[in-house]
C-alpha cells in the first residue's frame, strides 16, 4: 500500500492544498488550505496569511492577514511569529508598532530561527524598538552564526 492509500481525505488535501501554493496556484491553495486554518492548523493559517497580505488567490484583506498571521504565531509557529514581527516592524497591515515586533521576532529567535535573531540583532544595533544595545546585538548576531 503506498502512502496516499493510506491517508486520510484530509491529509490529501492539505498535501493538495500545500503543493497548490507551491505551485502558486493559490486560488486552490486557499480553497484547500481555508477549512485547516479554521480548524487552527498554523502552517495553513500562516500560508492564508500571505495569501491575504499579498492577494494571492483572494482579495487582498490587512484584517485577514493580520488575523491568521497571528493565529498561527500565537499557537507557537516560529516562521509565522517572524512573519507577524514584520508586520510590526514594517506597518503591514497593522499599525507600525517597533516594540512589538521585538517581542515576536523573540519568540521566533527563542527557537532558533536565524531570520529572527538577525532582525533582533538589527534593531538592538540600532535602537529601534529596544533600548540600542551593541553588546546584545552582537551576541545575536553570533547565535545566528555571524562573527561578531
Amino acid at each position: 500500500m503506498s502512502d496516499a492509500e493510506n491517508s486520510t481525505p484530509d491529509e490529501v488535501d492539505f498535501a493538495s492544498g500545500m503543493a497548490a501554493f507551491e505551485a502558486k496556484h493559490f486560488s486552490r491553495a486557499a480553497q484547500l488550505l481555508s477549512p485547516f486554518a479554521n480548524a487552527g492548523n498554523p502552517e495553513a493559517q500562516h500560508r492564508l496569511a500571505i495569501m491575504y497580505q499579498n492577494g494571492l488567490g483572494v482579495a487582498q484583506h490587512d484584517g485577514l492577514a493580520l488575523r491568521w498571521m497571528k493565529e498561527a504565531a500565537e499557537s507557537g509557529y516560529a516562521i509565522a511569529q517572524h512573519g507577524l514581527g514584520f508586520m510590526y516592524l514594517e506597518g503591514e497591515c497593522v499599525e507600525k508598532d517597533p516594540a512589538a515586533a521585538v517581542e515576536w521576532f523573540q519568540k521566533a529567535a527563542d527557537q532558533g530561527l536565524v531570520g529572527s535573531l538577525t532582525t533582533l540583532a538589527m534593531m538592538y544595533e540600532e535602537g529601534n524598538g529596544v533600548e540600542q544595545d551593541i553588546e546584545k546585538a552582537n551576541e545575536l548576531y553570533r547565535a545566528a552564526g555571524f562573527d561578531r
